[in-house]
Formats: structure tokens, sequence, C-alpha cells
């Protein structure tokens, strides 16, 4: 067994809540434990909301614990209302099972799928949807104090605005995910962000309960700015991990623009740099800030893309910004809706016919594709603009 991993997440800023916290630290000292983190399969690919949980599986599985990636393809058909406003869409069996086969490849980067403690993806459709429900009642429904469940954080916010039965049930089957874990696979500890609390606590009191043993639970941080905005969103919607969805350049200069005051928490958190290294790189918060962000944006890239795609990113970035790459100048492009349109608005071309020309001659390129199209719409409310190889703008469409 390597050191402590518990000392590891704790130096790093992972831990925010856990329950029998000495007990776990022992266990985890002593043994290779099982663990397990929850993923709804809503999405063909993972987002930077998941990274935390990806970094995290990496540092556990590291120390010697054996990772399993649940996939709610039974609770994502209910749908979790943490932190919800709205329900959200049931899936059929055919797209979670594609939507596991894209997660599944992407967290490959992350963890190991073979060798020893060797991770393992389960479906909780595979004991959710044939249960019976009068005996789910009794056995696990039993366990469960509404009174109680209504001061969960999860459920306030969604009682407001009206909680479905539906939903109600989700925490009870959360907890049966662990339980059924236990049985399965020996898994004695969850994790997850701190949104889970209520329902990953439920999860280990229920094994407590029903099997006598020990189990634990242990939440993360939330990746956030420094005024509490969730990481990972931009006017065109989420960062993902998917080249297709999020470019590798764009996945770099989303994290080349970090705030000043977030670099040092992200590296901590999102790189597996040595501590003394990111201590040595954020000890200034002048200019000189910039390099560890472009350090930042690197080895995050590097990461989810590989090294190939990282090097060209940055070169990318360096050429577009005279061997520096700085932060993008932003210029707002009024009511535009085409690419024309937004070079005009943003003062890029000083007519529609400079613009339909410039695109003619291929010296435009939206993101890091070309326009060939002069009556290309905008691609978002929120694009990179390079006009030839010195003029390199965000455009924001209001």
């Amino acid at each position: 067994m390597a050191a402590n991993v518990m000392d590891t997440l704790r130096e790093r800023g992972f831990i925010k809540q856990t329950v029998f916290e000495g007990e776990l630290y022992e266990k985890l000292g002593r043994e290779s434990v099982a663990f397990y983190i929850g993923f709804d399969p809503t999405a063909d690919s993972l987002h930077v909301g998941h990274f935390m949980q990806l970094i995290a599986m990496h540092h556990m599985q590291q120390a010697g614990h054996r990772p399993i990636v649940l996939i709610g393809g039974g609770t994502g058909m209910v749908g979790d209302p943490s932190c919800r406003t709205d329900m959200r869409t049931m899936m059929t069996r055919e797209t979670v099972q594609h939507n596991v086969e894209c997660f599944k490849k992407q967290m490959s980067r992350f963890i190991d799928f073979e060798g020893e403690n060797a991770a393992i993806v389960v479906d909780n459709a595979d004991w959710l949807l044939n249960l019976n429900y009068v005996d789910f009642l009794r056995e696990i429904g039993a366990h469960f104090s509404v009174n109680r469940m209504l001061t969960a954080e999860c459920f306030k916010q969604r009682l407001e605005r009206g909680l479905s039965f539906l939903e109600f049930n989700y925490m009870l089957m959360q907890a049966y995910d662990f339980l059924v874990l236990y049985r399965k696979y020996g898994c004695s500890l969850e994790l997850g962000g701190d949104d889970q609390w209520s329902n990953i606590l439920a999860g280990a009191n229920l094994i407590r309960i029903k099997e006598q043993q020990p189990a634990f639970a242990m939440t993360f941080t939330l990746l956030t700015t420094s005024d509490g905005k969730k990481m990972g969103k931009t006017a065109k919607g989420a960062v993902w991990l998917d080249e297709n969805k999020t470019s590798p350049y764009e996945f770099y200069q989303y994290w080349r623009n970090t705030a000043d005051e977030d670099v040092e928490k992200c590296m901590k958190l999102l790189t597996f740099l040595p501590l003394e290294e990111i201590g040595e790189l954020c000890r200034y918060r002048d200019e000189r800030i910039n390099h560890a962000k472009e350090v930042l944006a690197y080895e995050l890239t590097k990461e989810v893309h590989g090294e190939e795609k990282a090097n060209l990113a940055r070169s990318q970035a360096q050429a577009a910004f005279g061997g520096s790459d700085a932060e993008l100048p932003v210029k707002e492009a009024e009511g535009a809706a085409t690419v024309v349109d937004a070079m005009v608005a943003a003062g890029i071309a000083k007519s529609k016919g400079e613009a339909r020309r410039l695109i003619e001659q291929g010296g435009v390129s939206v993101n890091d594709d070309k326009v060939t199209d002069v009556n290309m719409p905008v691609p978002a409310e929120e694009f990179v603009l390079h006009k030839g190889k010195k003029v390199h703008v965000k455009i924001i469409v209001r």
C-alpha cells in the first residue's frame, strides 16, 4: 500500500465532509478498499464538472484502492433533485449504453480498467429496473424517516418549486445502490461532490443498519470560482472533455483564462504536479501568475487530450498572441446573425464586403475551423475569431 490517500486528498484540497473519519483513515492505510462514484449518463461526454471525480479516482487507485464506476442507468431515468430546478428527460437503455462507452474511453486516461485493482463499470439499471416495489419498500423504505429526508439539502430547493414523488425516491435508490455494491463487490466507501452528501450518507447508514458492517462516505469540495460560481461553464454551455464538443484549443484557452485567485486551487485539485512546484508557480500574484496559467492550461489539456494535442493547442495560442498566450481581447457583436455580421459589429472588418472578401481569401477562422461559407451563421453566443495571423478575439453575441 502507498501512503495514506486521505493525506494526499486533504493536502490538495479535495475533502469537504467525511463520516467516521478516524476509522476510514485507518482502513485506507491498512487495506485495499473498493469505492464507488456515480455518474449520470445524461450526455455522450463527461464535462469539467466531472473532472475532480476523475482525478480523485486516479489518486485512490494509485494508492491501491479499487474504483467502481457506477452508471446511473436506473436513477438517470428518475433524475437527481440535488441543485436542480426541473425534471430531466428520461433515456432509453440504448442511449445509456452508448454514453457509457464514451465515458469509459474518456475515463481510461485517468484510471486503469486492467491489471491489479482494475476499475469496473456497473449500471444500476441492472438491479433497479426489475425491483418489486412492495419488497423494496419493506426492505429499504422502512429505514428512512420522511421527516429527516425533508431536511436534506438536496430536497430543500425543489420543495419550494414542487418535488415529485418520482424524485423523492431518488435518495432511497442511491442508498440502495451502495447496499447492492457492498453485497456484490465489498464496496464500503462512496465518494462524490458535496451536493451529494445527504444521498451518500443515507447509503452508508443503510449498510450499517442492514449488514451491521462499517461503511463510509466522503465528499469533495465543488469546483467553483472564488466568487462561488461553478467552473466549467461558458456563454455557449459546458466545457466538455470530448474534443468534438470543446476543441483542445478552446479547452486550453478556458483554463488559460482562469482568474488569478483560482489558479493555485485548480492546480492542486486538477493536476498531478507536486505541491512544492505548484507553490513555486503561484508565489507571485502579479503578471508572473500568467506563467502558472499557461502551465495549468497545458497540464489539463495534456491530461484530457494527450501530449500531442496539448502541444498543438499551446503552439496555436502562442502563435495567436505573438509568442505569449495572453488572454483574448473581447469584442461584442450586437445582434449578429452571421460571422460576417459579427466581424463588422466587432470592428474586425469595415464592411460586409470586406468581411466576405477575407473569408473568400481563406483569412478567417472560427475557433479551430476555417470559415469557407460567407453566409455561415454565428456558431454560438461566444466564440474565438481569427483574422489572418495577427487578429485573434473572443466574440460575444448579445
